[in-house]
């Protein structure tokens, strides 16, 4: 099943209300976005050049440290649907669970996908896919053991749509001299700007070349282009956010902890818990229009974002506090 988080659509239909009045929990979205530079009429007006495109990824380079060949898309999604049509399909294997458009994805451009739960279990897939972080458990795992899967695997692709605050995860620094190691960036969620449909994907010169040749001459849009590169090139903007997530991170758990939730694990930008019942908990959130995430997969598993700002903060408290004892 491909159920995702952001279906904010449906938990309005469901528990009433309108967009603005409810605080959308069930991604991993940051809820304090970079704040929109001014844009340059060209930016809207005119097709993207090779040139600024190149300034972006220049700019992505720098940020995640990287000498990789870098091909900027529509969202780290875009890779996710593009990396399996390469070339012949064969026998996959996902580290799960996980971000379900990735198997999605394989089975739908031909390939056998299996869904295993251990690294190790990875060995021997024509390509593995793995996020790290992890959505939703944060699990992690070590450059040096990622460098030692691939050469047990034939293509190996590393999800680090979280690891924006994780520098000590990526392995963005060490792609780019071996075909088939594919390392996938988002920009909108740790910068909170989702919507502009702006992600990454590094590799080696010539697979990322076969990948541009499928995007096409225009794989992002103008506005993406300037956004994306003062962002990136943003970093003071980059620690301080860090610093506060990983504050923020203490303070929801504490919150969750006064409902009785166990944590499971998480990011920097979403936390797991264990509940005694994800559905009941859901649905309290929701009757005060605060959207979270539960799993078909589980019965009492629920993940939430961070708030923002301190209304929402003193929201989400209340909720929580006030929950009936189903949800304890």
């Amino acid at each position: 099943m491909r159920d995702h988080g952001g279906n904010i659509d449906w938990a309005i239909a469901e528990f009433g209300g309108t967009r603005t009045g409810w605080i959308d929990l069930s991604t991993g979205i940051n809820r304090v976005p970079y704040p929109i530079p001014d844009l340059t009429p060209e930016g809207w007006a005119a097709l993207p050049t090779k040139v600024a495109i190149k300034s972006l990824s220049d700019a992505a380079a720098d940020a995640y440290r990287t000498n990789a060949a870098i091909l900027p898309l529509a969202g780290a999604q875009a890779a996710i649907q593009m990396i399996p049509r390469l070339g012949k399909p064969g026998h996959a294997k996902v580290l799960s669970p996980t971000y379900n458009e990735h198997a999605a994805s394989l089975k739908a451009a031909g390939w056998t996908v299996e869904e295993v739960q251990a690294p190790n279990d990875l060995a021997g897939a024509d390509m593995a896919v793995l996020v790290n972080p992890n959505n939703p458990d944060g699990r992690e795992m070590q450059p040096a053991d990622l460098l030692a899967l691939f050469q047990s695997v034939g293509q190996l692709v590393v999800d680090e749509s979280f690891a924006d605050a994780r520098p000590d995860l990526s392995i963005a620094g060490m792609v780019g001299t071996q075909r088939g190691l594919y390392v996938l960036r988002s920009f909108g969620k740790f910068y909170g700007l989702a919507g502009l449909r702006l992600g990454f994907v590094l590799g080696h010169p010539l697979d990322i070349a076969d990948l541009s040749e499928m995007a096409g001459p225009w794989p992002i849009s103008g506005p993406a282009v300037q956004i994306g590169r003062t962002a990136l090139s943003d970093q003071p903007w980059a620690a301080r956010t860090i610093k506060r997530l990983i504050g923020e991170t203490t303070r929801i758990d504490a919150l969750a902890n006064t409902a009785g939730w166990q944590l499971v694990g998480g990011t920097e930008l979403f936390r797991l818990y264990d509940t005694p019942n994800a559905v009941a908990a859901q649905n309290h959130l929701a009757n005060t229009h605060i959207w979270t995430r539960s799993f078909p997969w589980s019965p009492t598993y629920l993940r939430l974002g961070l708030p923002g700002d301190e209304a929402e903060w003193a929201r989400l408290e209340t909720a929580l506090r006030e929950g009936p004892d189903g949800i304890r």
